[in-house]
């Protein structure tokens, strides 16, 4: 057992960082990253960061310090530690640090450790943040997501959020009229089917090339003669299909609706990414989990993360997403993370770092 990199893991995970309210996790992580030889501070957005070395030539390694919203208690059982973001995502970001501070860096390079707010708010302030206070990207991006210590993440499908608001006039329920309740299942049901199509006309049978919506709330309220219902939909885009002609389509699809008043407003519109297998970055990491034993395997996710936001505006930087934790405990009341798998991905990470600054072959 890692006890160290345990210690640091737990502690993090202690303090509750939901979006928006991460500060006291990131002065703690900056605290935690100076004792461990890293230069620190919280930056302008909010953001813990850190580094070492001095080089000109640099690797960023990018996590999110907020979480979603929820307490998972906080208990060890065995290997296993339980807590909200023990998975999502202050596992890989713990071991972001660990491998930067513990890494021999080649001459003329430099590792930069960020824990980046607001990425579970589809705002991704934090790593807006990175983009706009930079002058040039970094040589190599590596962003901490659960991938799980053997596995590398290639892609990430894309995302564009809806909030619809429908005011209808309200009829008796033994009436042939439809209640606004009704109206808004069906508005839901239109753009769900639409998304079905969709998918059947491309002839797609993976779950990275389907087009995928998601109901995230549906509420309903009376205004005097009126009632108003309010939905939240996702929806998951696959490369290929961008976030505005989505919304375009969508658009055209619930505007008209007989009898009712239909307000539409997009947000975190984001496009699908798909990185290439081959080059040092990669091979980095492929050798790194072999050499701890691993059988290393490329994943494509069909979520959204900050990798997104990153790529398309550093589309030539060599990326991929590593991080430990099994993703299918991301934002669960089971959230637990292996603390052997953790430290196997520490180890990585360490690796593969030198490899990349030519420390080790």
């Amino acid at each position: 057992m890692d006890e160290q990199a345990a210690r640091l893991l737990e502690d993090l995970v202690a303090i509750p960082s939901p979006s928006a309210r991460e500060g006291e996790a990131s002065r703690f992580l900056v605290e935690r990253m100076k004792a461990l030889g890293l230069e620190a501070r919280v930056d302008e957005a909010g953001n813990a960061v850190g580094s070492r070395g001095g080089g000109e030539k640099e690797i960023l390694l990018l996590g999110h310090i907020d979480t979603v919203p929820g307490e998972v208690p906080i208990r060890r059982e065995g290997n296993l530690l339980y807590g909200r973001g023990t998975v999502d995502a202050k596992g890989p970001l713990c071991a972001f640090v660990l491998a930067a501070a513990r890494a021999s860096l080649g001459p003329g390079w430099k590792v930069t450790v960020t824990g980046a707010v607001e990425e579970e708010a589809a705002t991704s302030r934090g790593a807006r943040h990175v983009l706009s206070s930079r002058s040039a990207p970094p040589d190599f991006l590596v962003v901490g997501e659960p991938s799980g210590w053997e596995r590398v993440a290639l892609g990430y499908k894309g995302r564009l959020l809806l909030d619809l608001t429908l005011r209808a006039p309200l009829s008796h329920s033994a009436g042939l009229d439809p209640l606004p309740a009704e109206m808004g299942v069906r508005a839901w049901e239109e753009a769900r089917d639409w998304c079905v199509r969709w998918t059947g006309a491309k002839g797609v049978f993976s779950a990275f090339a389907s087009l995928d919506p998601s109901l995230r709330s549906f509420q309903t309220t009376r205004e005097g003669t009126h009632g108003v219902v309010k939905l939240e939909m996702g929806f998951r885009l696959p490369p290929g299909l961008k976030p505005g002609e989505l919304k375009d389509q969508l658009t055209g699809l619930l505007k008209p609706m007989e009898g009712a008043e239909i307000h539409l407003a997009f947000r975190g519109a984001e496009e699908a990414c798909r990185l290439p297998r081959k080059g040092p970055l990669a091979g980095a990491f492929l050798a790194s989990i072999r050499v701890e034993g691993g059988k290393p395997r490329f994943v494509v996710k069909t979520g959204t993360c900050d990798l997104n936001v990153l790529h398309a505006a550093w589309p030539e930087t060599p990326a991929l997403v590593y991080g430990p934790g099994d993703s299918s405990l991301d934002h669960t009341p089971d959230e637990h993370i292996d603390l052997e798998e953790y430290a196997r991905a520490i180890r990585v990470l360490q690796s593969a770092l030198e490899r990349l600054t030519g420390e080790k072959k």
